[in-house]
């Protein structure tokens, strides 16, 4: 039997152990890595491709709703989730068939869902699967309000900044850089991080590292494999990534 390759989210140390324990003598499922936040999981979806995923709901900062939400939808694995007291979530995982698991959760429940995921890799069953996952998260997503101002510290003093005033922000290690007019300033943060604040305002991700103003976007040029390079009213060019080009479409309609 083909391998299934998964990821396990969760940011409680003990959780994560408890599932790799349940899951050790499942010969025919591969842990390709264990996320201990929302971050670190939306980049693993994205590098790794898992086919499941056991996302925790409850995290600080980016949940597992953001956590998919964050996610491209062509790169968007099968998901198991996993709670312990949200009784709304649970509600609305019976209502779309969304499987869960509420812990503390025994191992023939995991098992039982384990076999629920495989039947629901199977071609036919994806699509469905999927569409059921989208109705899910526009009922259960909360709408956080994007902020009014970004507080940039420098030199002693604090700039407050209005997110439309932003041209277009690229990541800096552990840092991110907003661009504004011909004025960049860097503060610490996570792309991740950045993309949850905006996503209520006009800002697209079109790459790992850049995220765009669209208001600012004046051209779109169409390279090779599904690329593009993003120009800007100002001629600044930015690299797309063809891994973003659904949600260029979307929002541009090329």
């Amino acid at each position: 039997m083909k391998k299934l390759h998964i990821l396990i989210v969760d940011d409680e140390p003990l959780a994560r152990e408890r599932m790799r324990r349940l899951l050790s003598d499942q010969p025919e499922v591969e842990i390709l890595r264990e996320c201990a936040s929302g971050a670190e999981a939306i980049e693993a979806i994205r590098g790794l491709r898992p086919e499941l995923v056991f996302l925790d709901v409850q995290m600080p900062e980016i949940d597992g709703f953001a956590v998919l939400a964050a996610t491209p939808a062509e790169a968007r694995p099968l998901v198991i989730f996993t709670t312990a007291f949200d009784k709304f979530a649970v509600k609305a995982f019976e209502v779309h068939a969304v499987d869960y698991l509420l812990k503390p959760f025994d191992k023939e429940r995991l098992v039982a869902a384990l076999d629920k995921a495989r039947r629901s890799l199977k071609p036919s069953a994806t699509s469905e699967t999927q569409a059921r996952l989208d109705q899910l998260l526009e009922e259960v997503r909360p709408q956080k309000p994007a902020p009014d101002r970004i507080s940039v510290k420098s030199g002693g003093r604090i700039t407050l900044l209005r997110p439309e005033d932003i041209d277009w922000i690229e990541s800096a290690d552990n840092y991110v850089t907003l661009h504004v007019g011909k004025l960049s300033h860097m503060i610490r943060d996570t792309m991740n991080s950045m993309e949850a604040q905006l996503e209520n305002k006009k800002f697209l991700r079109v790459s790992r590292s850049i995220i765009v103003n669209v208001e600012r976007v004046k051209e779109l040029h169409s390279l090779f494999h599904g690329d593009y390079v993003v120009v800007l009213h100002d001629g600044t060019k930015l690299n797309a990534s063809r891994n973003y080009r659904d949600k260029l479409k979307q929002v541009f309609g090329v």
